[in-house]
């Protein structure tokens, strides 16, 4: 595990209930694996503390398969979009005693298996509580995203529909892009076939 220099909150959205797919991709397996699972390790090896896990479709399902069930964090209107996820994540961290409250959150989607634990800890070690900043592959601006506590409410707000963090992020003169893209592909997986791995 590494060790961040700073507490950064690992955010895992795991809502979604993969209409493209053909059902939730928290639950779909590469590898033996769930991808929530290994979203999970991923954040973990990076350093991440606390770690809270979004859910909504396939919630119970979800919530059974992670090692600690407290991990998980209801999306009530997760039907609504990404946004919706966003907001119940950052809320939760919020809510975090004082003396535990991470410095930013490493925002991170459970359909980027190719994502490993090198982008997300390159990309943490910008943590501050004013940190607006990305990865990028090839300069293509990619996840995860790390956002400094002093936005959290602010990014909240603004996370309406399927779109989450993307407009609030569009308006940032201060948004640092980290290119990851000699450590993985910020490929998603979208559809069934995607599985096979980035081309």
């Amino acid at each position: 595990m590494t060790n961040l220099p700073r507490p950064v909150a690992g955010l895992l959205l795991a809502a979604g209930g993969g209409r493209r797919f053909g059902g939730p991709k928290a639950l779909v397996e590469l590898d033996g694996e769930p991808l929530v699972l290994r979203a999970l390790r991923t954040l973990t090896a990076a350093g991440c503390a606390p770690v809270r896990v979004v859910v909504g479709a396939a919630a119970d399902q979800v919530r059974a398969l992670l090692p600690d069930p407290e991990l998980a964090v209801p999306a009530e209107d997760w039907a609504t979009g990404m946004g919706a996820s966003l907001r119940a994540g950052l809320a939760a961290l919020a809510a975090l005693e004082a003396a535990d409250q991470p410095v930013a959150a490493l925002v991170h989607l459970v359909d980027l298996p190719w994502v490993g634990s090198g982008v997300l800890t390159r990309v943490a070690a910008h943590a501050s509580a004013g940190t607006v900043a990305r990865a990028a592959y090839e300069g293509v601006p990619g996840h995860p995203v790390l956002l400094g506590r002093r936005w959290w409410g602010e990014v909240a707000g603004s996370a309406l529909g399927d779109r989450g963090a993307r407009d609030w992020l569009a308006t940032r003169a201060d948004l640092t892009l980290i290119e990851c893209g000699d450590l993985g592909s910020g490929r998603d997986v979208d559809r069934p076939g995607d599985l096979a791995g980035p081309a």
